[in-house]
């Protein structure tokens, strides 16, 4: 039994919530998407008969796909050469899902979805569904067949993983610009005392360029490291700019609710460097440089206005 029109039309409209989902869970755009098309696939097939609640199967199946995905990612990652990080996602990217709550926008932080790594695949679909879908314990419970009081309990847990001791700091497109700019000026002109101030004690700086771009080996800890890391990472070299096929050009952006610099070559998007601004300062670093995780960035950097650049004479 495929679906009709009216049933393709039914999946469509619910089309944005299932990858806003999907990706909190994989913490990948790719795979939300192909989690999103096999959750389609057998929406075509499926008995109507026997589906009471539309939304309701489609979510289920849809988590039961992810939980599926996870656990091969788990998989996968043991054997990921260097650091692995989440897929970064331009803010405005319906993919984020909605954003009316503190609790869903700090779900597709950088920082939340790497620490999201931590969790169980129970305890991740309970923390997504519930803190930033608003799901019903008893929903949830349905969802992954277990007791409502076990999804209390796997919640509570979930929220303990969580929790950071870190107050984020929202910004819009402005003021994402601001800090950047600041950042940038210090880094590239060599001002480490100024780059310090901007960073906490205990900022850490991390990098994924998969098996194709070499980065950090480990995570690197400490504003006095990390700040010497940074201005040499932007010093402008030679060999650099032949490593990257051209001279880059870097803007400032808001990804994943974040400031980030974009840094491009020849208009395309070769890395992504987002900055976890706290009300104590900088505290972290995600470099996505790993060409298979800035596909979707590039879509949208494609047809997004840019703005100014801040560095063009690299």
């Amino acid at each position: 039994m495929f679906a009709g029109a009216s049933e393709a039309d039914l999946f469509e409209s619910s089309r944005g919530r299932l990858e806003a989902i999907a990706y909190r869970l994989l913490g990948s755009a790719a795979d939300a998407q192909d989690a999103v098309q096999d959750t389609y696939l057998r929406w075509s097939s499926a008995e109507r008969d026997y589906v009471e609640s539309p939304e309701a199967w489609l979510t289920k199946v849809l988590t039961n796909i992810c939980l599926n995905q996870l656990t091969s990612a788990r998989a996968r990652r043991e054997t990921y050469v260097g650091q692995w990080l989440p897929e970064p996602v331009f803010t405005g990217d319906p993919m984020l899902g909605p954003a009316d709550t503190v609790e869903q926008r700090e779900s597709v932080s950088m920082a939340m979805l790497t620490v999201m790594e931590r969790l169980s695949a129970n305890e991740r679909v309970v923390y997504v569904l519930r803190e930033a879908f608003g799901y019903q314990h008893s929903e949830i419970a349905e969802i992954l067949e277990i007791t409502e009081a076990n999804c209390q309990q796997i919640f509570r847990r979930a929220k303990q993983h969580m929790a950071t001791g870190r107050t984020r700091i929202e910004v819009d497109q402005a003021a994402a610009t601001k800090i950047v700019e600041g950042f940038l000026d210090a880094a590239i002109n060599g001002d480490t005392e100024t780059l310090i101030s901007l960073l906490t004690e205990n900022v850490i700086s991390i990098g994924d360029g998969g098996a194709f771009v070499s980065t950090l080996s480990r995570p690197l800890v400490g504003a006095d490291r990390v700040a010497r890391f940074l201005r040499l990472l932007v010093r402008p070299t030679e060999k650099k700019r032949t490593n990257l096929g051209g001279a880059p050009v870097m803007f400032a952006a808001v990804v994943n609710g974040m400031p980030a610099v974009v840094i491009t070559v020849n208009g395309r998007v070769v890395g992504l460097l987002c900055l976890e601004v706290t009300t104590d300062g900088i505290a972290a670093f995600h470099g996505q440089v790993n060409p298979g995780k800035l596909v979707r960035a590039n879509q949208w950097w494609a047809d997004i206005e840019h703005g100014n650049p801040l560095v063009e004479s690299w």
